[in-house]
């Protein structure tokens, strides 16, 4: 294994002696004795697989790495666009309010009066953050009940197995 050469061939495994013997092209009965050749031959074969297959899973993990990365860039050049766009909304909205301004509502418009809207909104970020100190001020318990709960309830699948899961216990323990 650390790259070595043995005394014996006593020391292969069977496998890789049958693979040999079935390379060249003959059985041989176990027990027998590779001549040095055929075994240093395999040997050679198998560890340039491996260092091909090695350097392409190196070759294969730095575009991975390298497209990881280039998804984090487009992430937050994405939310620095969403959050752009929405002041450029809000400086349209301004300059709307002027009077003698004509009021042309396209769908880029539209689309961003909603999220600049609810930026605004003082009762749904005061709620929110509410949510949050209740949510952190929780035990790990709690949490974890609160977010079952939360799983159960928000898909029809998990509440239709929950049902049915209590009644076949209710049913259970009023058997025994």
């Amino acid at each position: 294994a650390q790259g070595a050469p043995t005394p014996g061939l006593e020391r292969i495994p069977e496998p890789i002696k049958e693979a040999t013997a079935q390379f060249y092209g003959h059985p041989a009965p176990p027990g027998t004795p590779f001549p040095e050749g055929q075994v240093d031959s395999l040997l050679s074969i198998i560890s340039s697989q491996r260092e091909r297959f090695r350097a392409k899973n190196q070759e294969l993990e730095g575009e991975n790495r390298m497209l990881q990365h280039t998804v984090h860039a487009l992430q937050s050049e994405l939310d620095t666009l969403r959050a752009d766009n929405i002041k450029l909304y809000e400086k349209i909205k301004f300059l709307q309010s002027y009077p003698g301004r004509g009021s042309s509502r396209d769908d880029t418009e539209l689309r961003y009066s909603s999220q600049y809207e609810e930026r605004l909104d003082p009762f749904s970020s005061f709620s929110r953050k509410e949510r949050q100190r209740k949510y952190l001020s929780l035990s790990p318990w709690d949490k974890a009940t609160l977010s079952l709960g939360r799983l159960i309830l928000s898909n029809k699948t998990a509440r239709t197995v929950a049902f049915f899961y209590t009644l076949l216990l209710h049913c259970l323990v009023f058997l025994v």
